[in-house]
């Protein structure tokens, strides 16, 4: 069986989808991998590594897609400009892709229905349950991880204060205040990056036990005033909010709001745009100076005011909407990911072969083109079908 890893062609991205560890793996297991020419440069892995670990070079992607039986990606086929076609047109019925797909984004609907009358058999990696024994192939976790500790240090960087507790001749500075709303993965992270920072850090999360695990972190805990039932859905994921519910949740975030000195925005709905909790008028409500990093905004965002994919400064407060915060973390990044694609190759792969158990809820969940036709739920449902 051959796996087949191209370089990334989205603009800015440095991630790979196999580290020289995860390809002596493969190796190890008896599978052949190939390895497009620099593909791994942008995380600092070298294609004299990936030969070392026994893997073949390939120069011409196109060349790559066609010997391989699955293509481990990063991020979603996309149009080569290179080669005037589009990835997916690189590929083949019956050829196997594990990669982040995103297939409910309305952005990606064409693109799905394009692997889908490939018969490419395709699994996203976004779709992975969060469940006991998927958790070594949850790159969505890994990947939040990333993005919480990244999201604080760049907020460090664009505030122009010190985070911590300063001492000097001249008198003292007093630590900033860090707000963190939605304690999930990558809020949990943000909380333990800003502590280590010398912040002092506050969290919100209409979620009782995502709440009470950030206070386990040391974070003053605001409470939202939401009731459970409202609040909670399957797999301990937020449901969305009635518009009454919401506003309750705004007015009292408005109440400190005035007093963070960073805010970094994390709350999600599974399945749903991003419920939007900071309004303008709160921003307004901000000292000069002040950043909000908003990690929801693949999902529309938290802020209101939230550039999509760049930084700007609106009314004195810097709001970071950069989309791929993990790939400012390529090496780490590309580590943790590769590590969870390949559990999950080899979760998939029996005596040398792809074997998909349909009534396997792991691959129930990920499936997203089969047969031809797209059976992702979730995007199924988006695209109204």
């Amino acid at each position: 069986m051959v796996i087949g890893v191209p370089k990334e062609i989205m603009p800015s991205e440095a991630r790979v989808a196999a580290s020289p560890d995860t390809v002596k793996q493969m190796v190890d297991k008896g599978l052949e991998v190939l390895i497009e020419k620099g593909a791994g440069e942008g995380s600092f892995y070298h294609d004299e590594q990936y030969v070392e670990a026994g893997a073949k070079i390939i120069d011409d992607c196109a060349e790559l897609f066609a010997k391989s039986d699955l293509i481990l990606k990063v991020k979603e086929p996309l149009f080569n400009e290179a080669k005037g076609k589009h990835e997916v047109e690189m590929m083949r019925e019956g050829q196997y892709l594990i990669t982040f797909i995103h297939p409910a984004a309305p952005v990606n609907h064409e693109m799905v229905k394009m692997l889908a009358k490939q018969g490419v058999i395709s699994l996203t990696l976004d779709g992975v349950p969060r469940i006991s024994r998927a958790q070594n192939l949850d790159a969505l976790t890994s990947m939040s991880t990333c993005a919480g500790y990244k999201g604080i240090m760049l907020a460090g960087n664009y505030l122009p204060r010190f985070m911590p507790q300063i001492f000097t001749a001249v008198g003292m500075i007093k630590p900033v205040n860090v707000l963190v709303i939605g304690s999930g993965v990558g809020g949990l992270q943000a909380i333990a990056t800003a502590k280590r920072l010398g912040a002092v850090v506050h969290a919100a999360d209409i979620r009782p036990d995502a709440a009470e695990q950030a206070g386990s972190l040391g974070a003053k805990i605001i409470d939202l005033g939401i009731p459970k039932e409202a609040a909670v859905g399957d797999g301990g994921y937020a449901l969305q909010l009635t518009p009454e519910l919401l506003e309750k949740e705004r007015k009292v975030l408005a109440e400190h709001v005035p007093e963070m000195d960073i805010i970094f925005c994390s709350a999600l709905v599974p399945g749903e745009q991003a419920p939007v909790l900071l309004t303008e008028e709160m921003v307004k409500s901000m000292k000069p100076g002040s950043v909000i990093v908003d990690i929801s905004i693949d999902q529309g965002g938290n802020c209101a005011l939230t550039p999509a994919g760049t930084v700007e400064v609106k009314h004195n407060i810097t709001l970071v909407g950069i989309k791929n915060i993990p790939g400012l973390l390529p090496t780490s990044a590309t580590w943790m990911f590769a590590q969870n694609v390949a559990n999950f190759v080899n979760y998939l792969v029996k005596d040398g072969k792809i074997v998909l158990d349909l009534e396997d809820e792991i691959i129930d969940k990920s499936l997203t083109t089969y047969n031809g036709e797209v059976v992702h739920k979730g995007a199924r449902k988006a695209m109204g079908l």
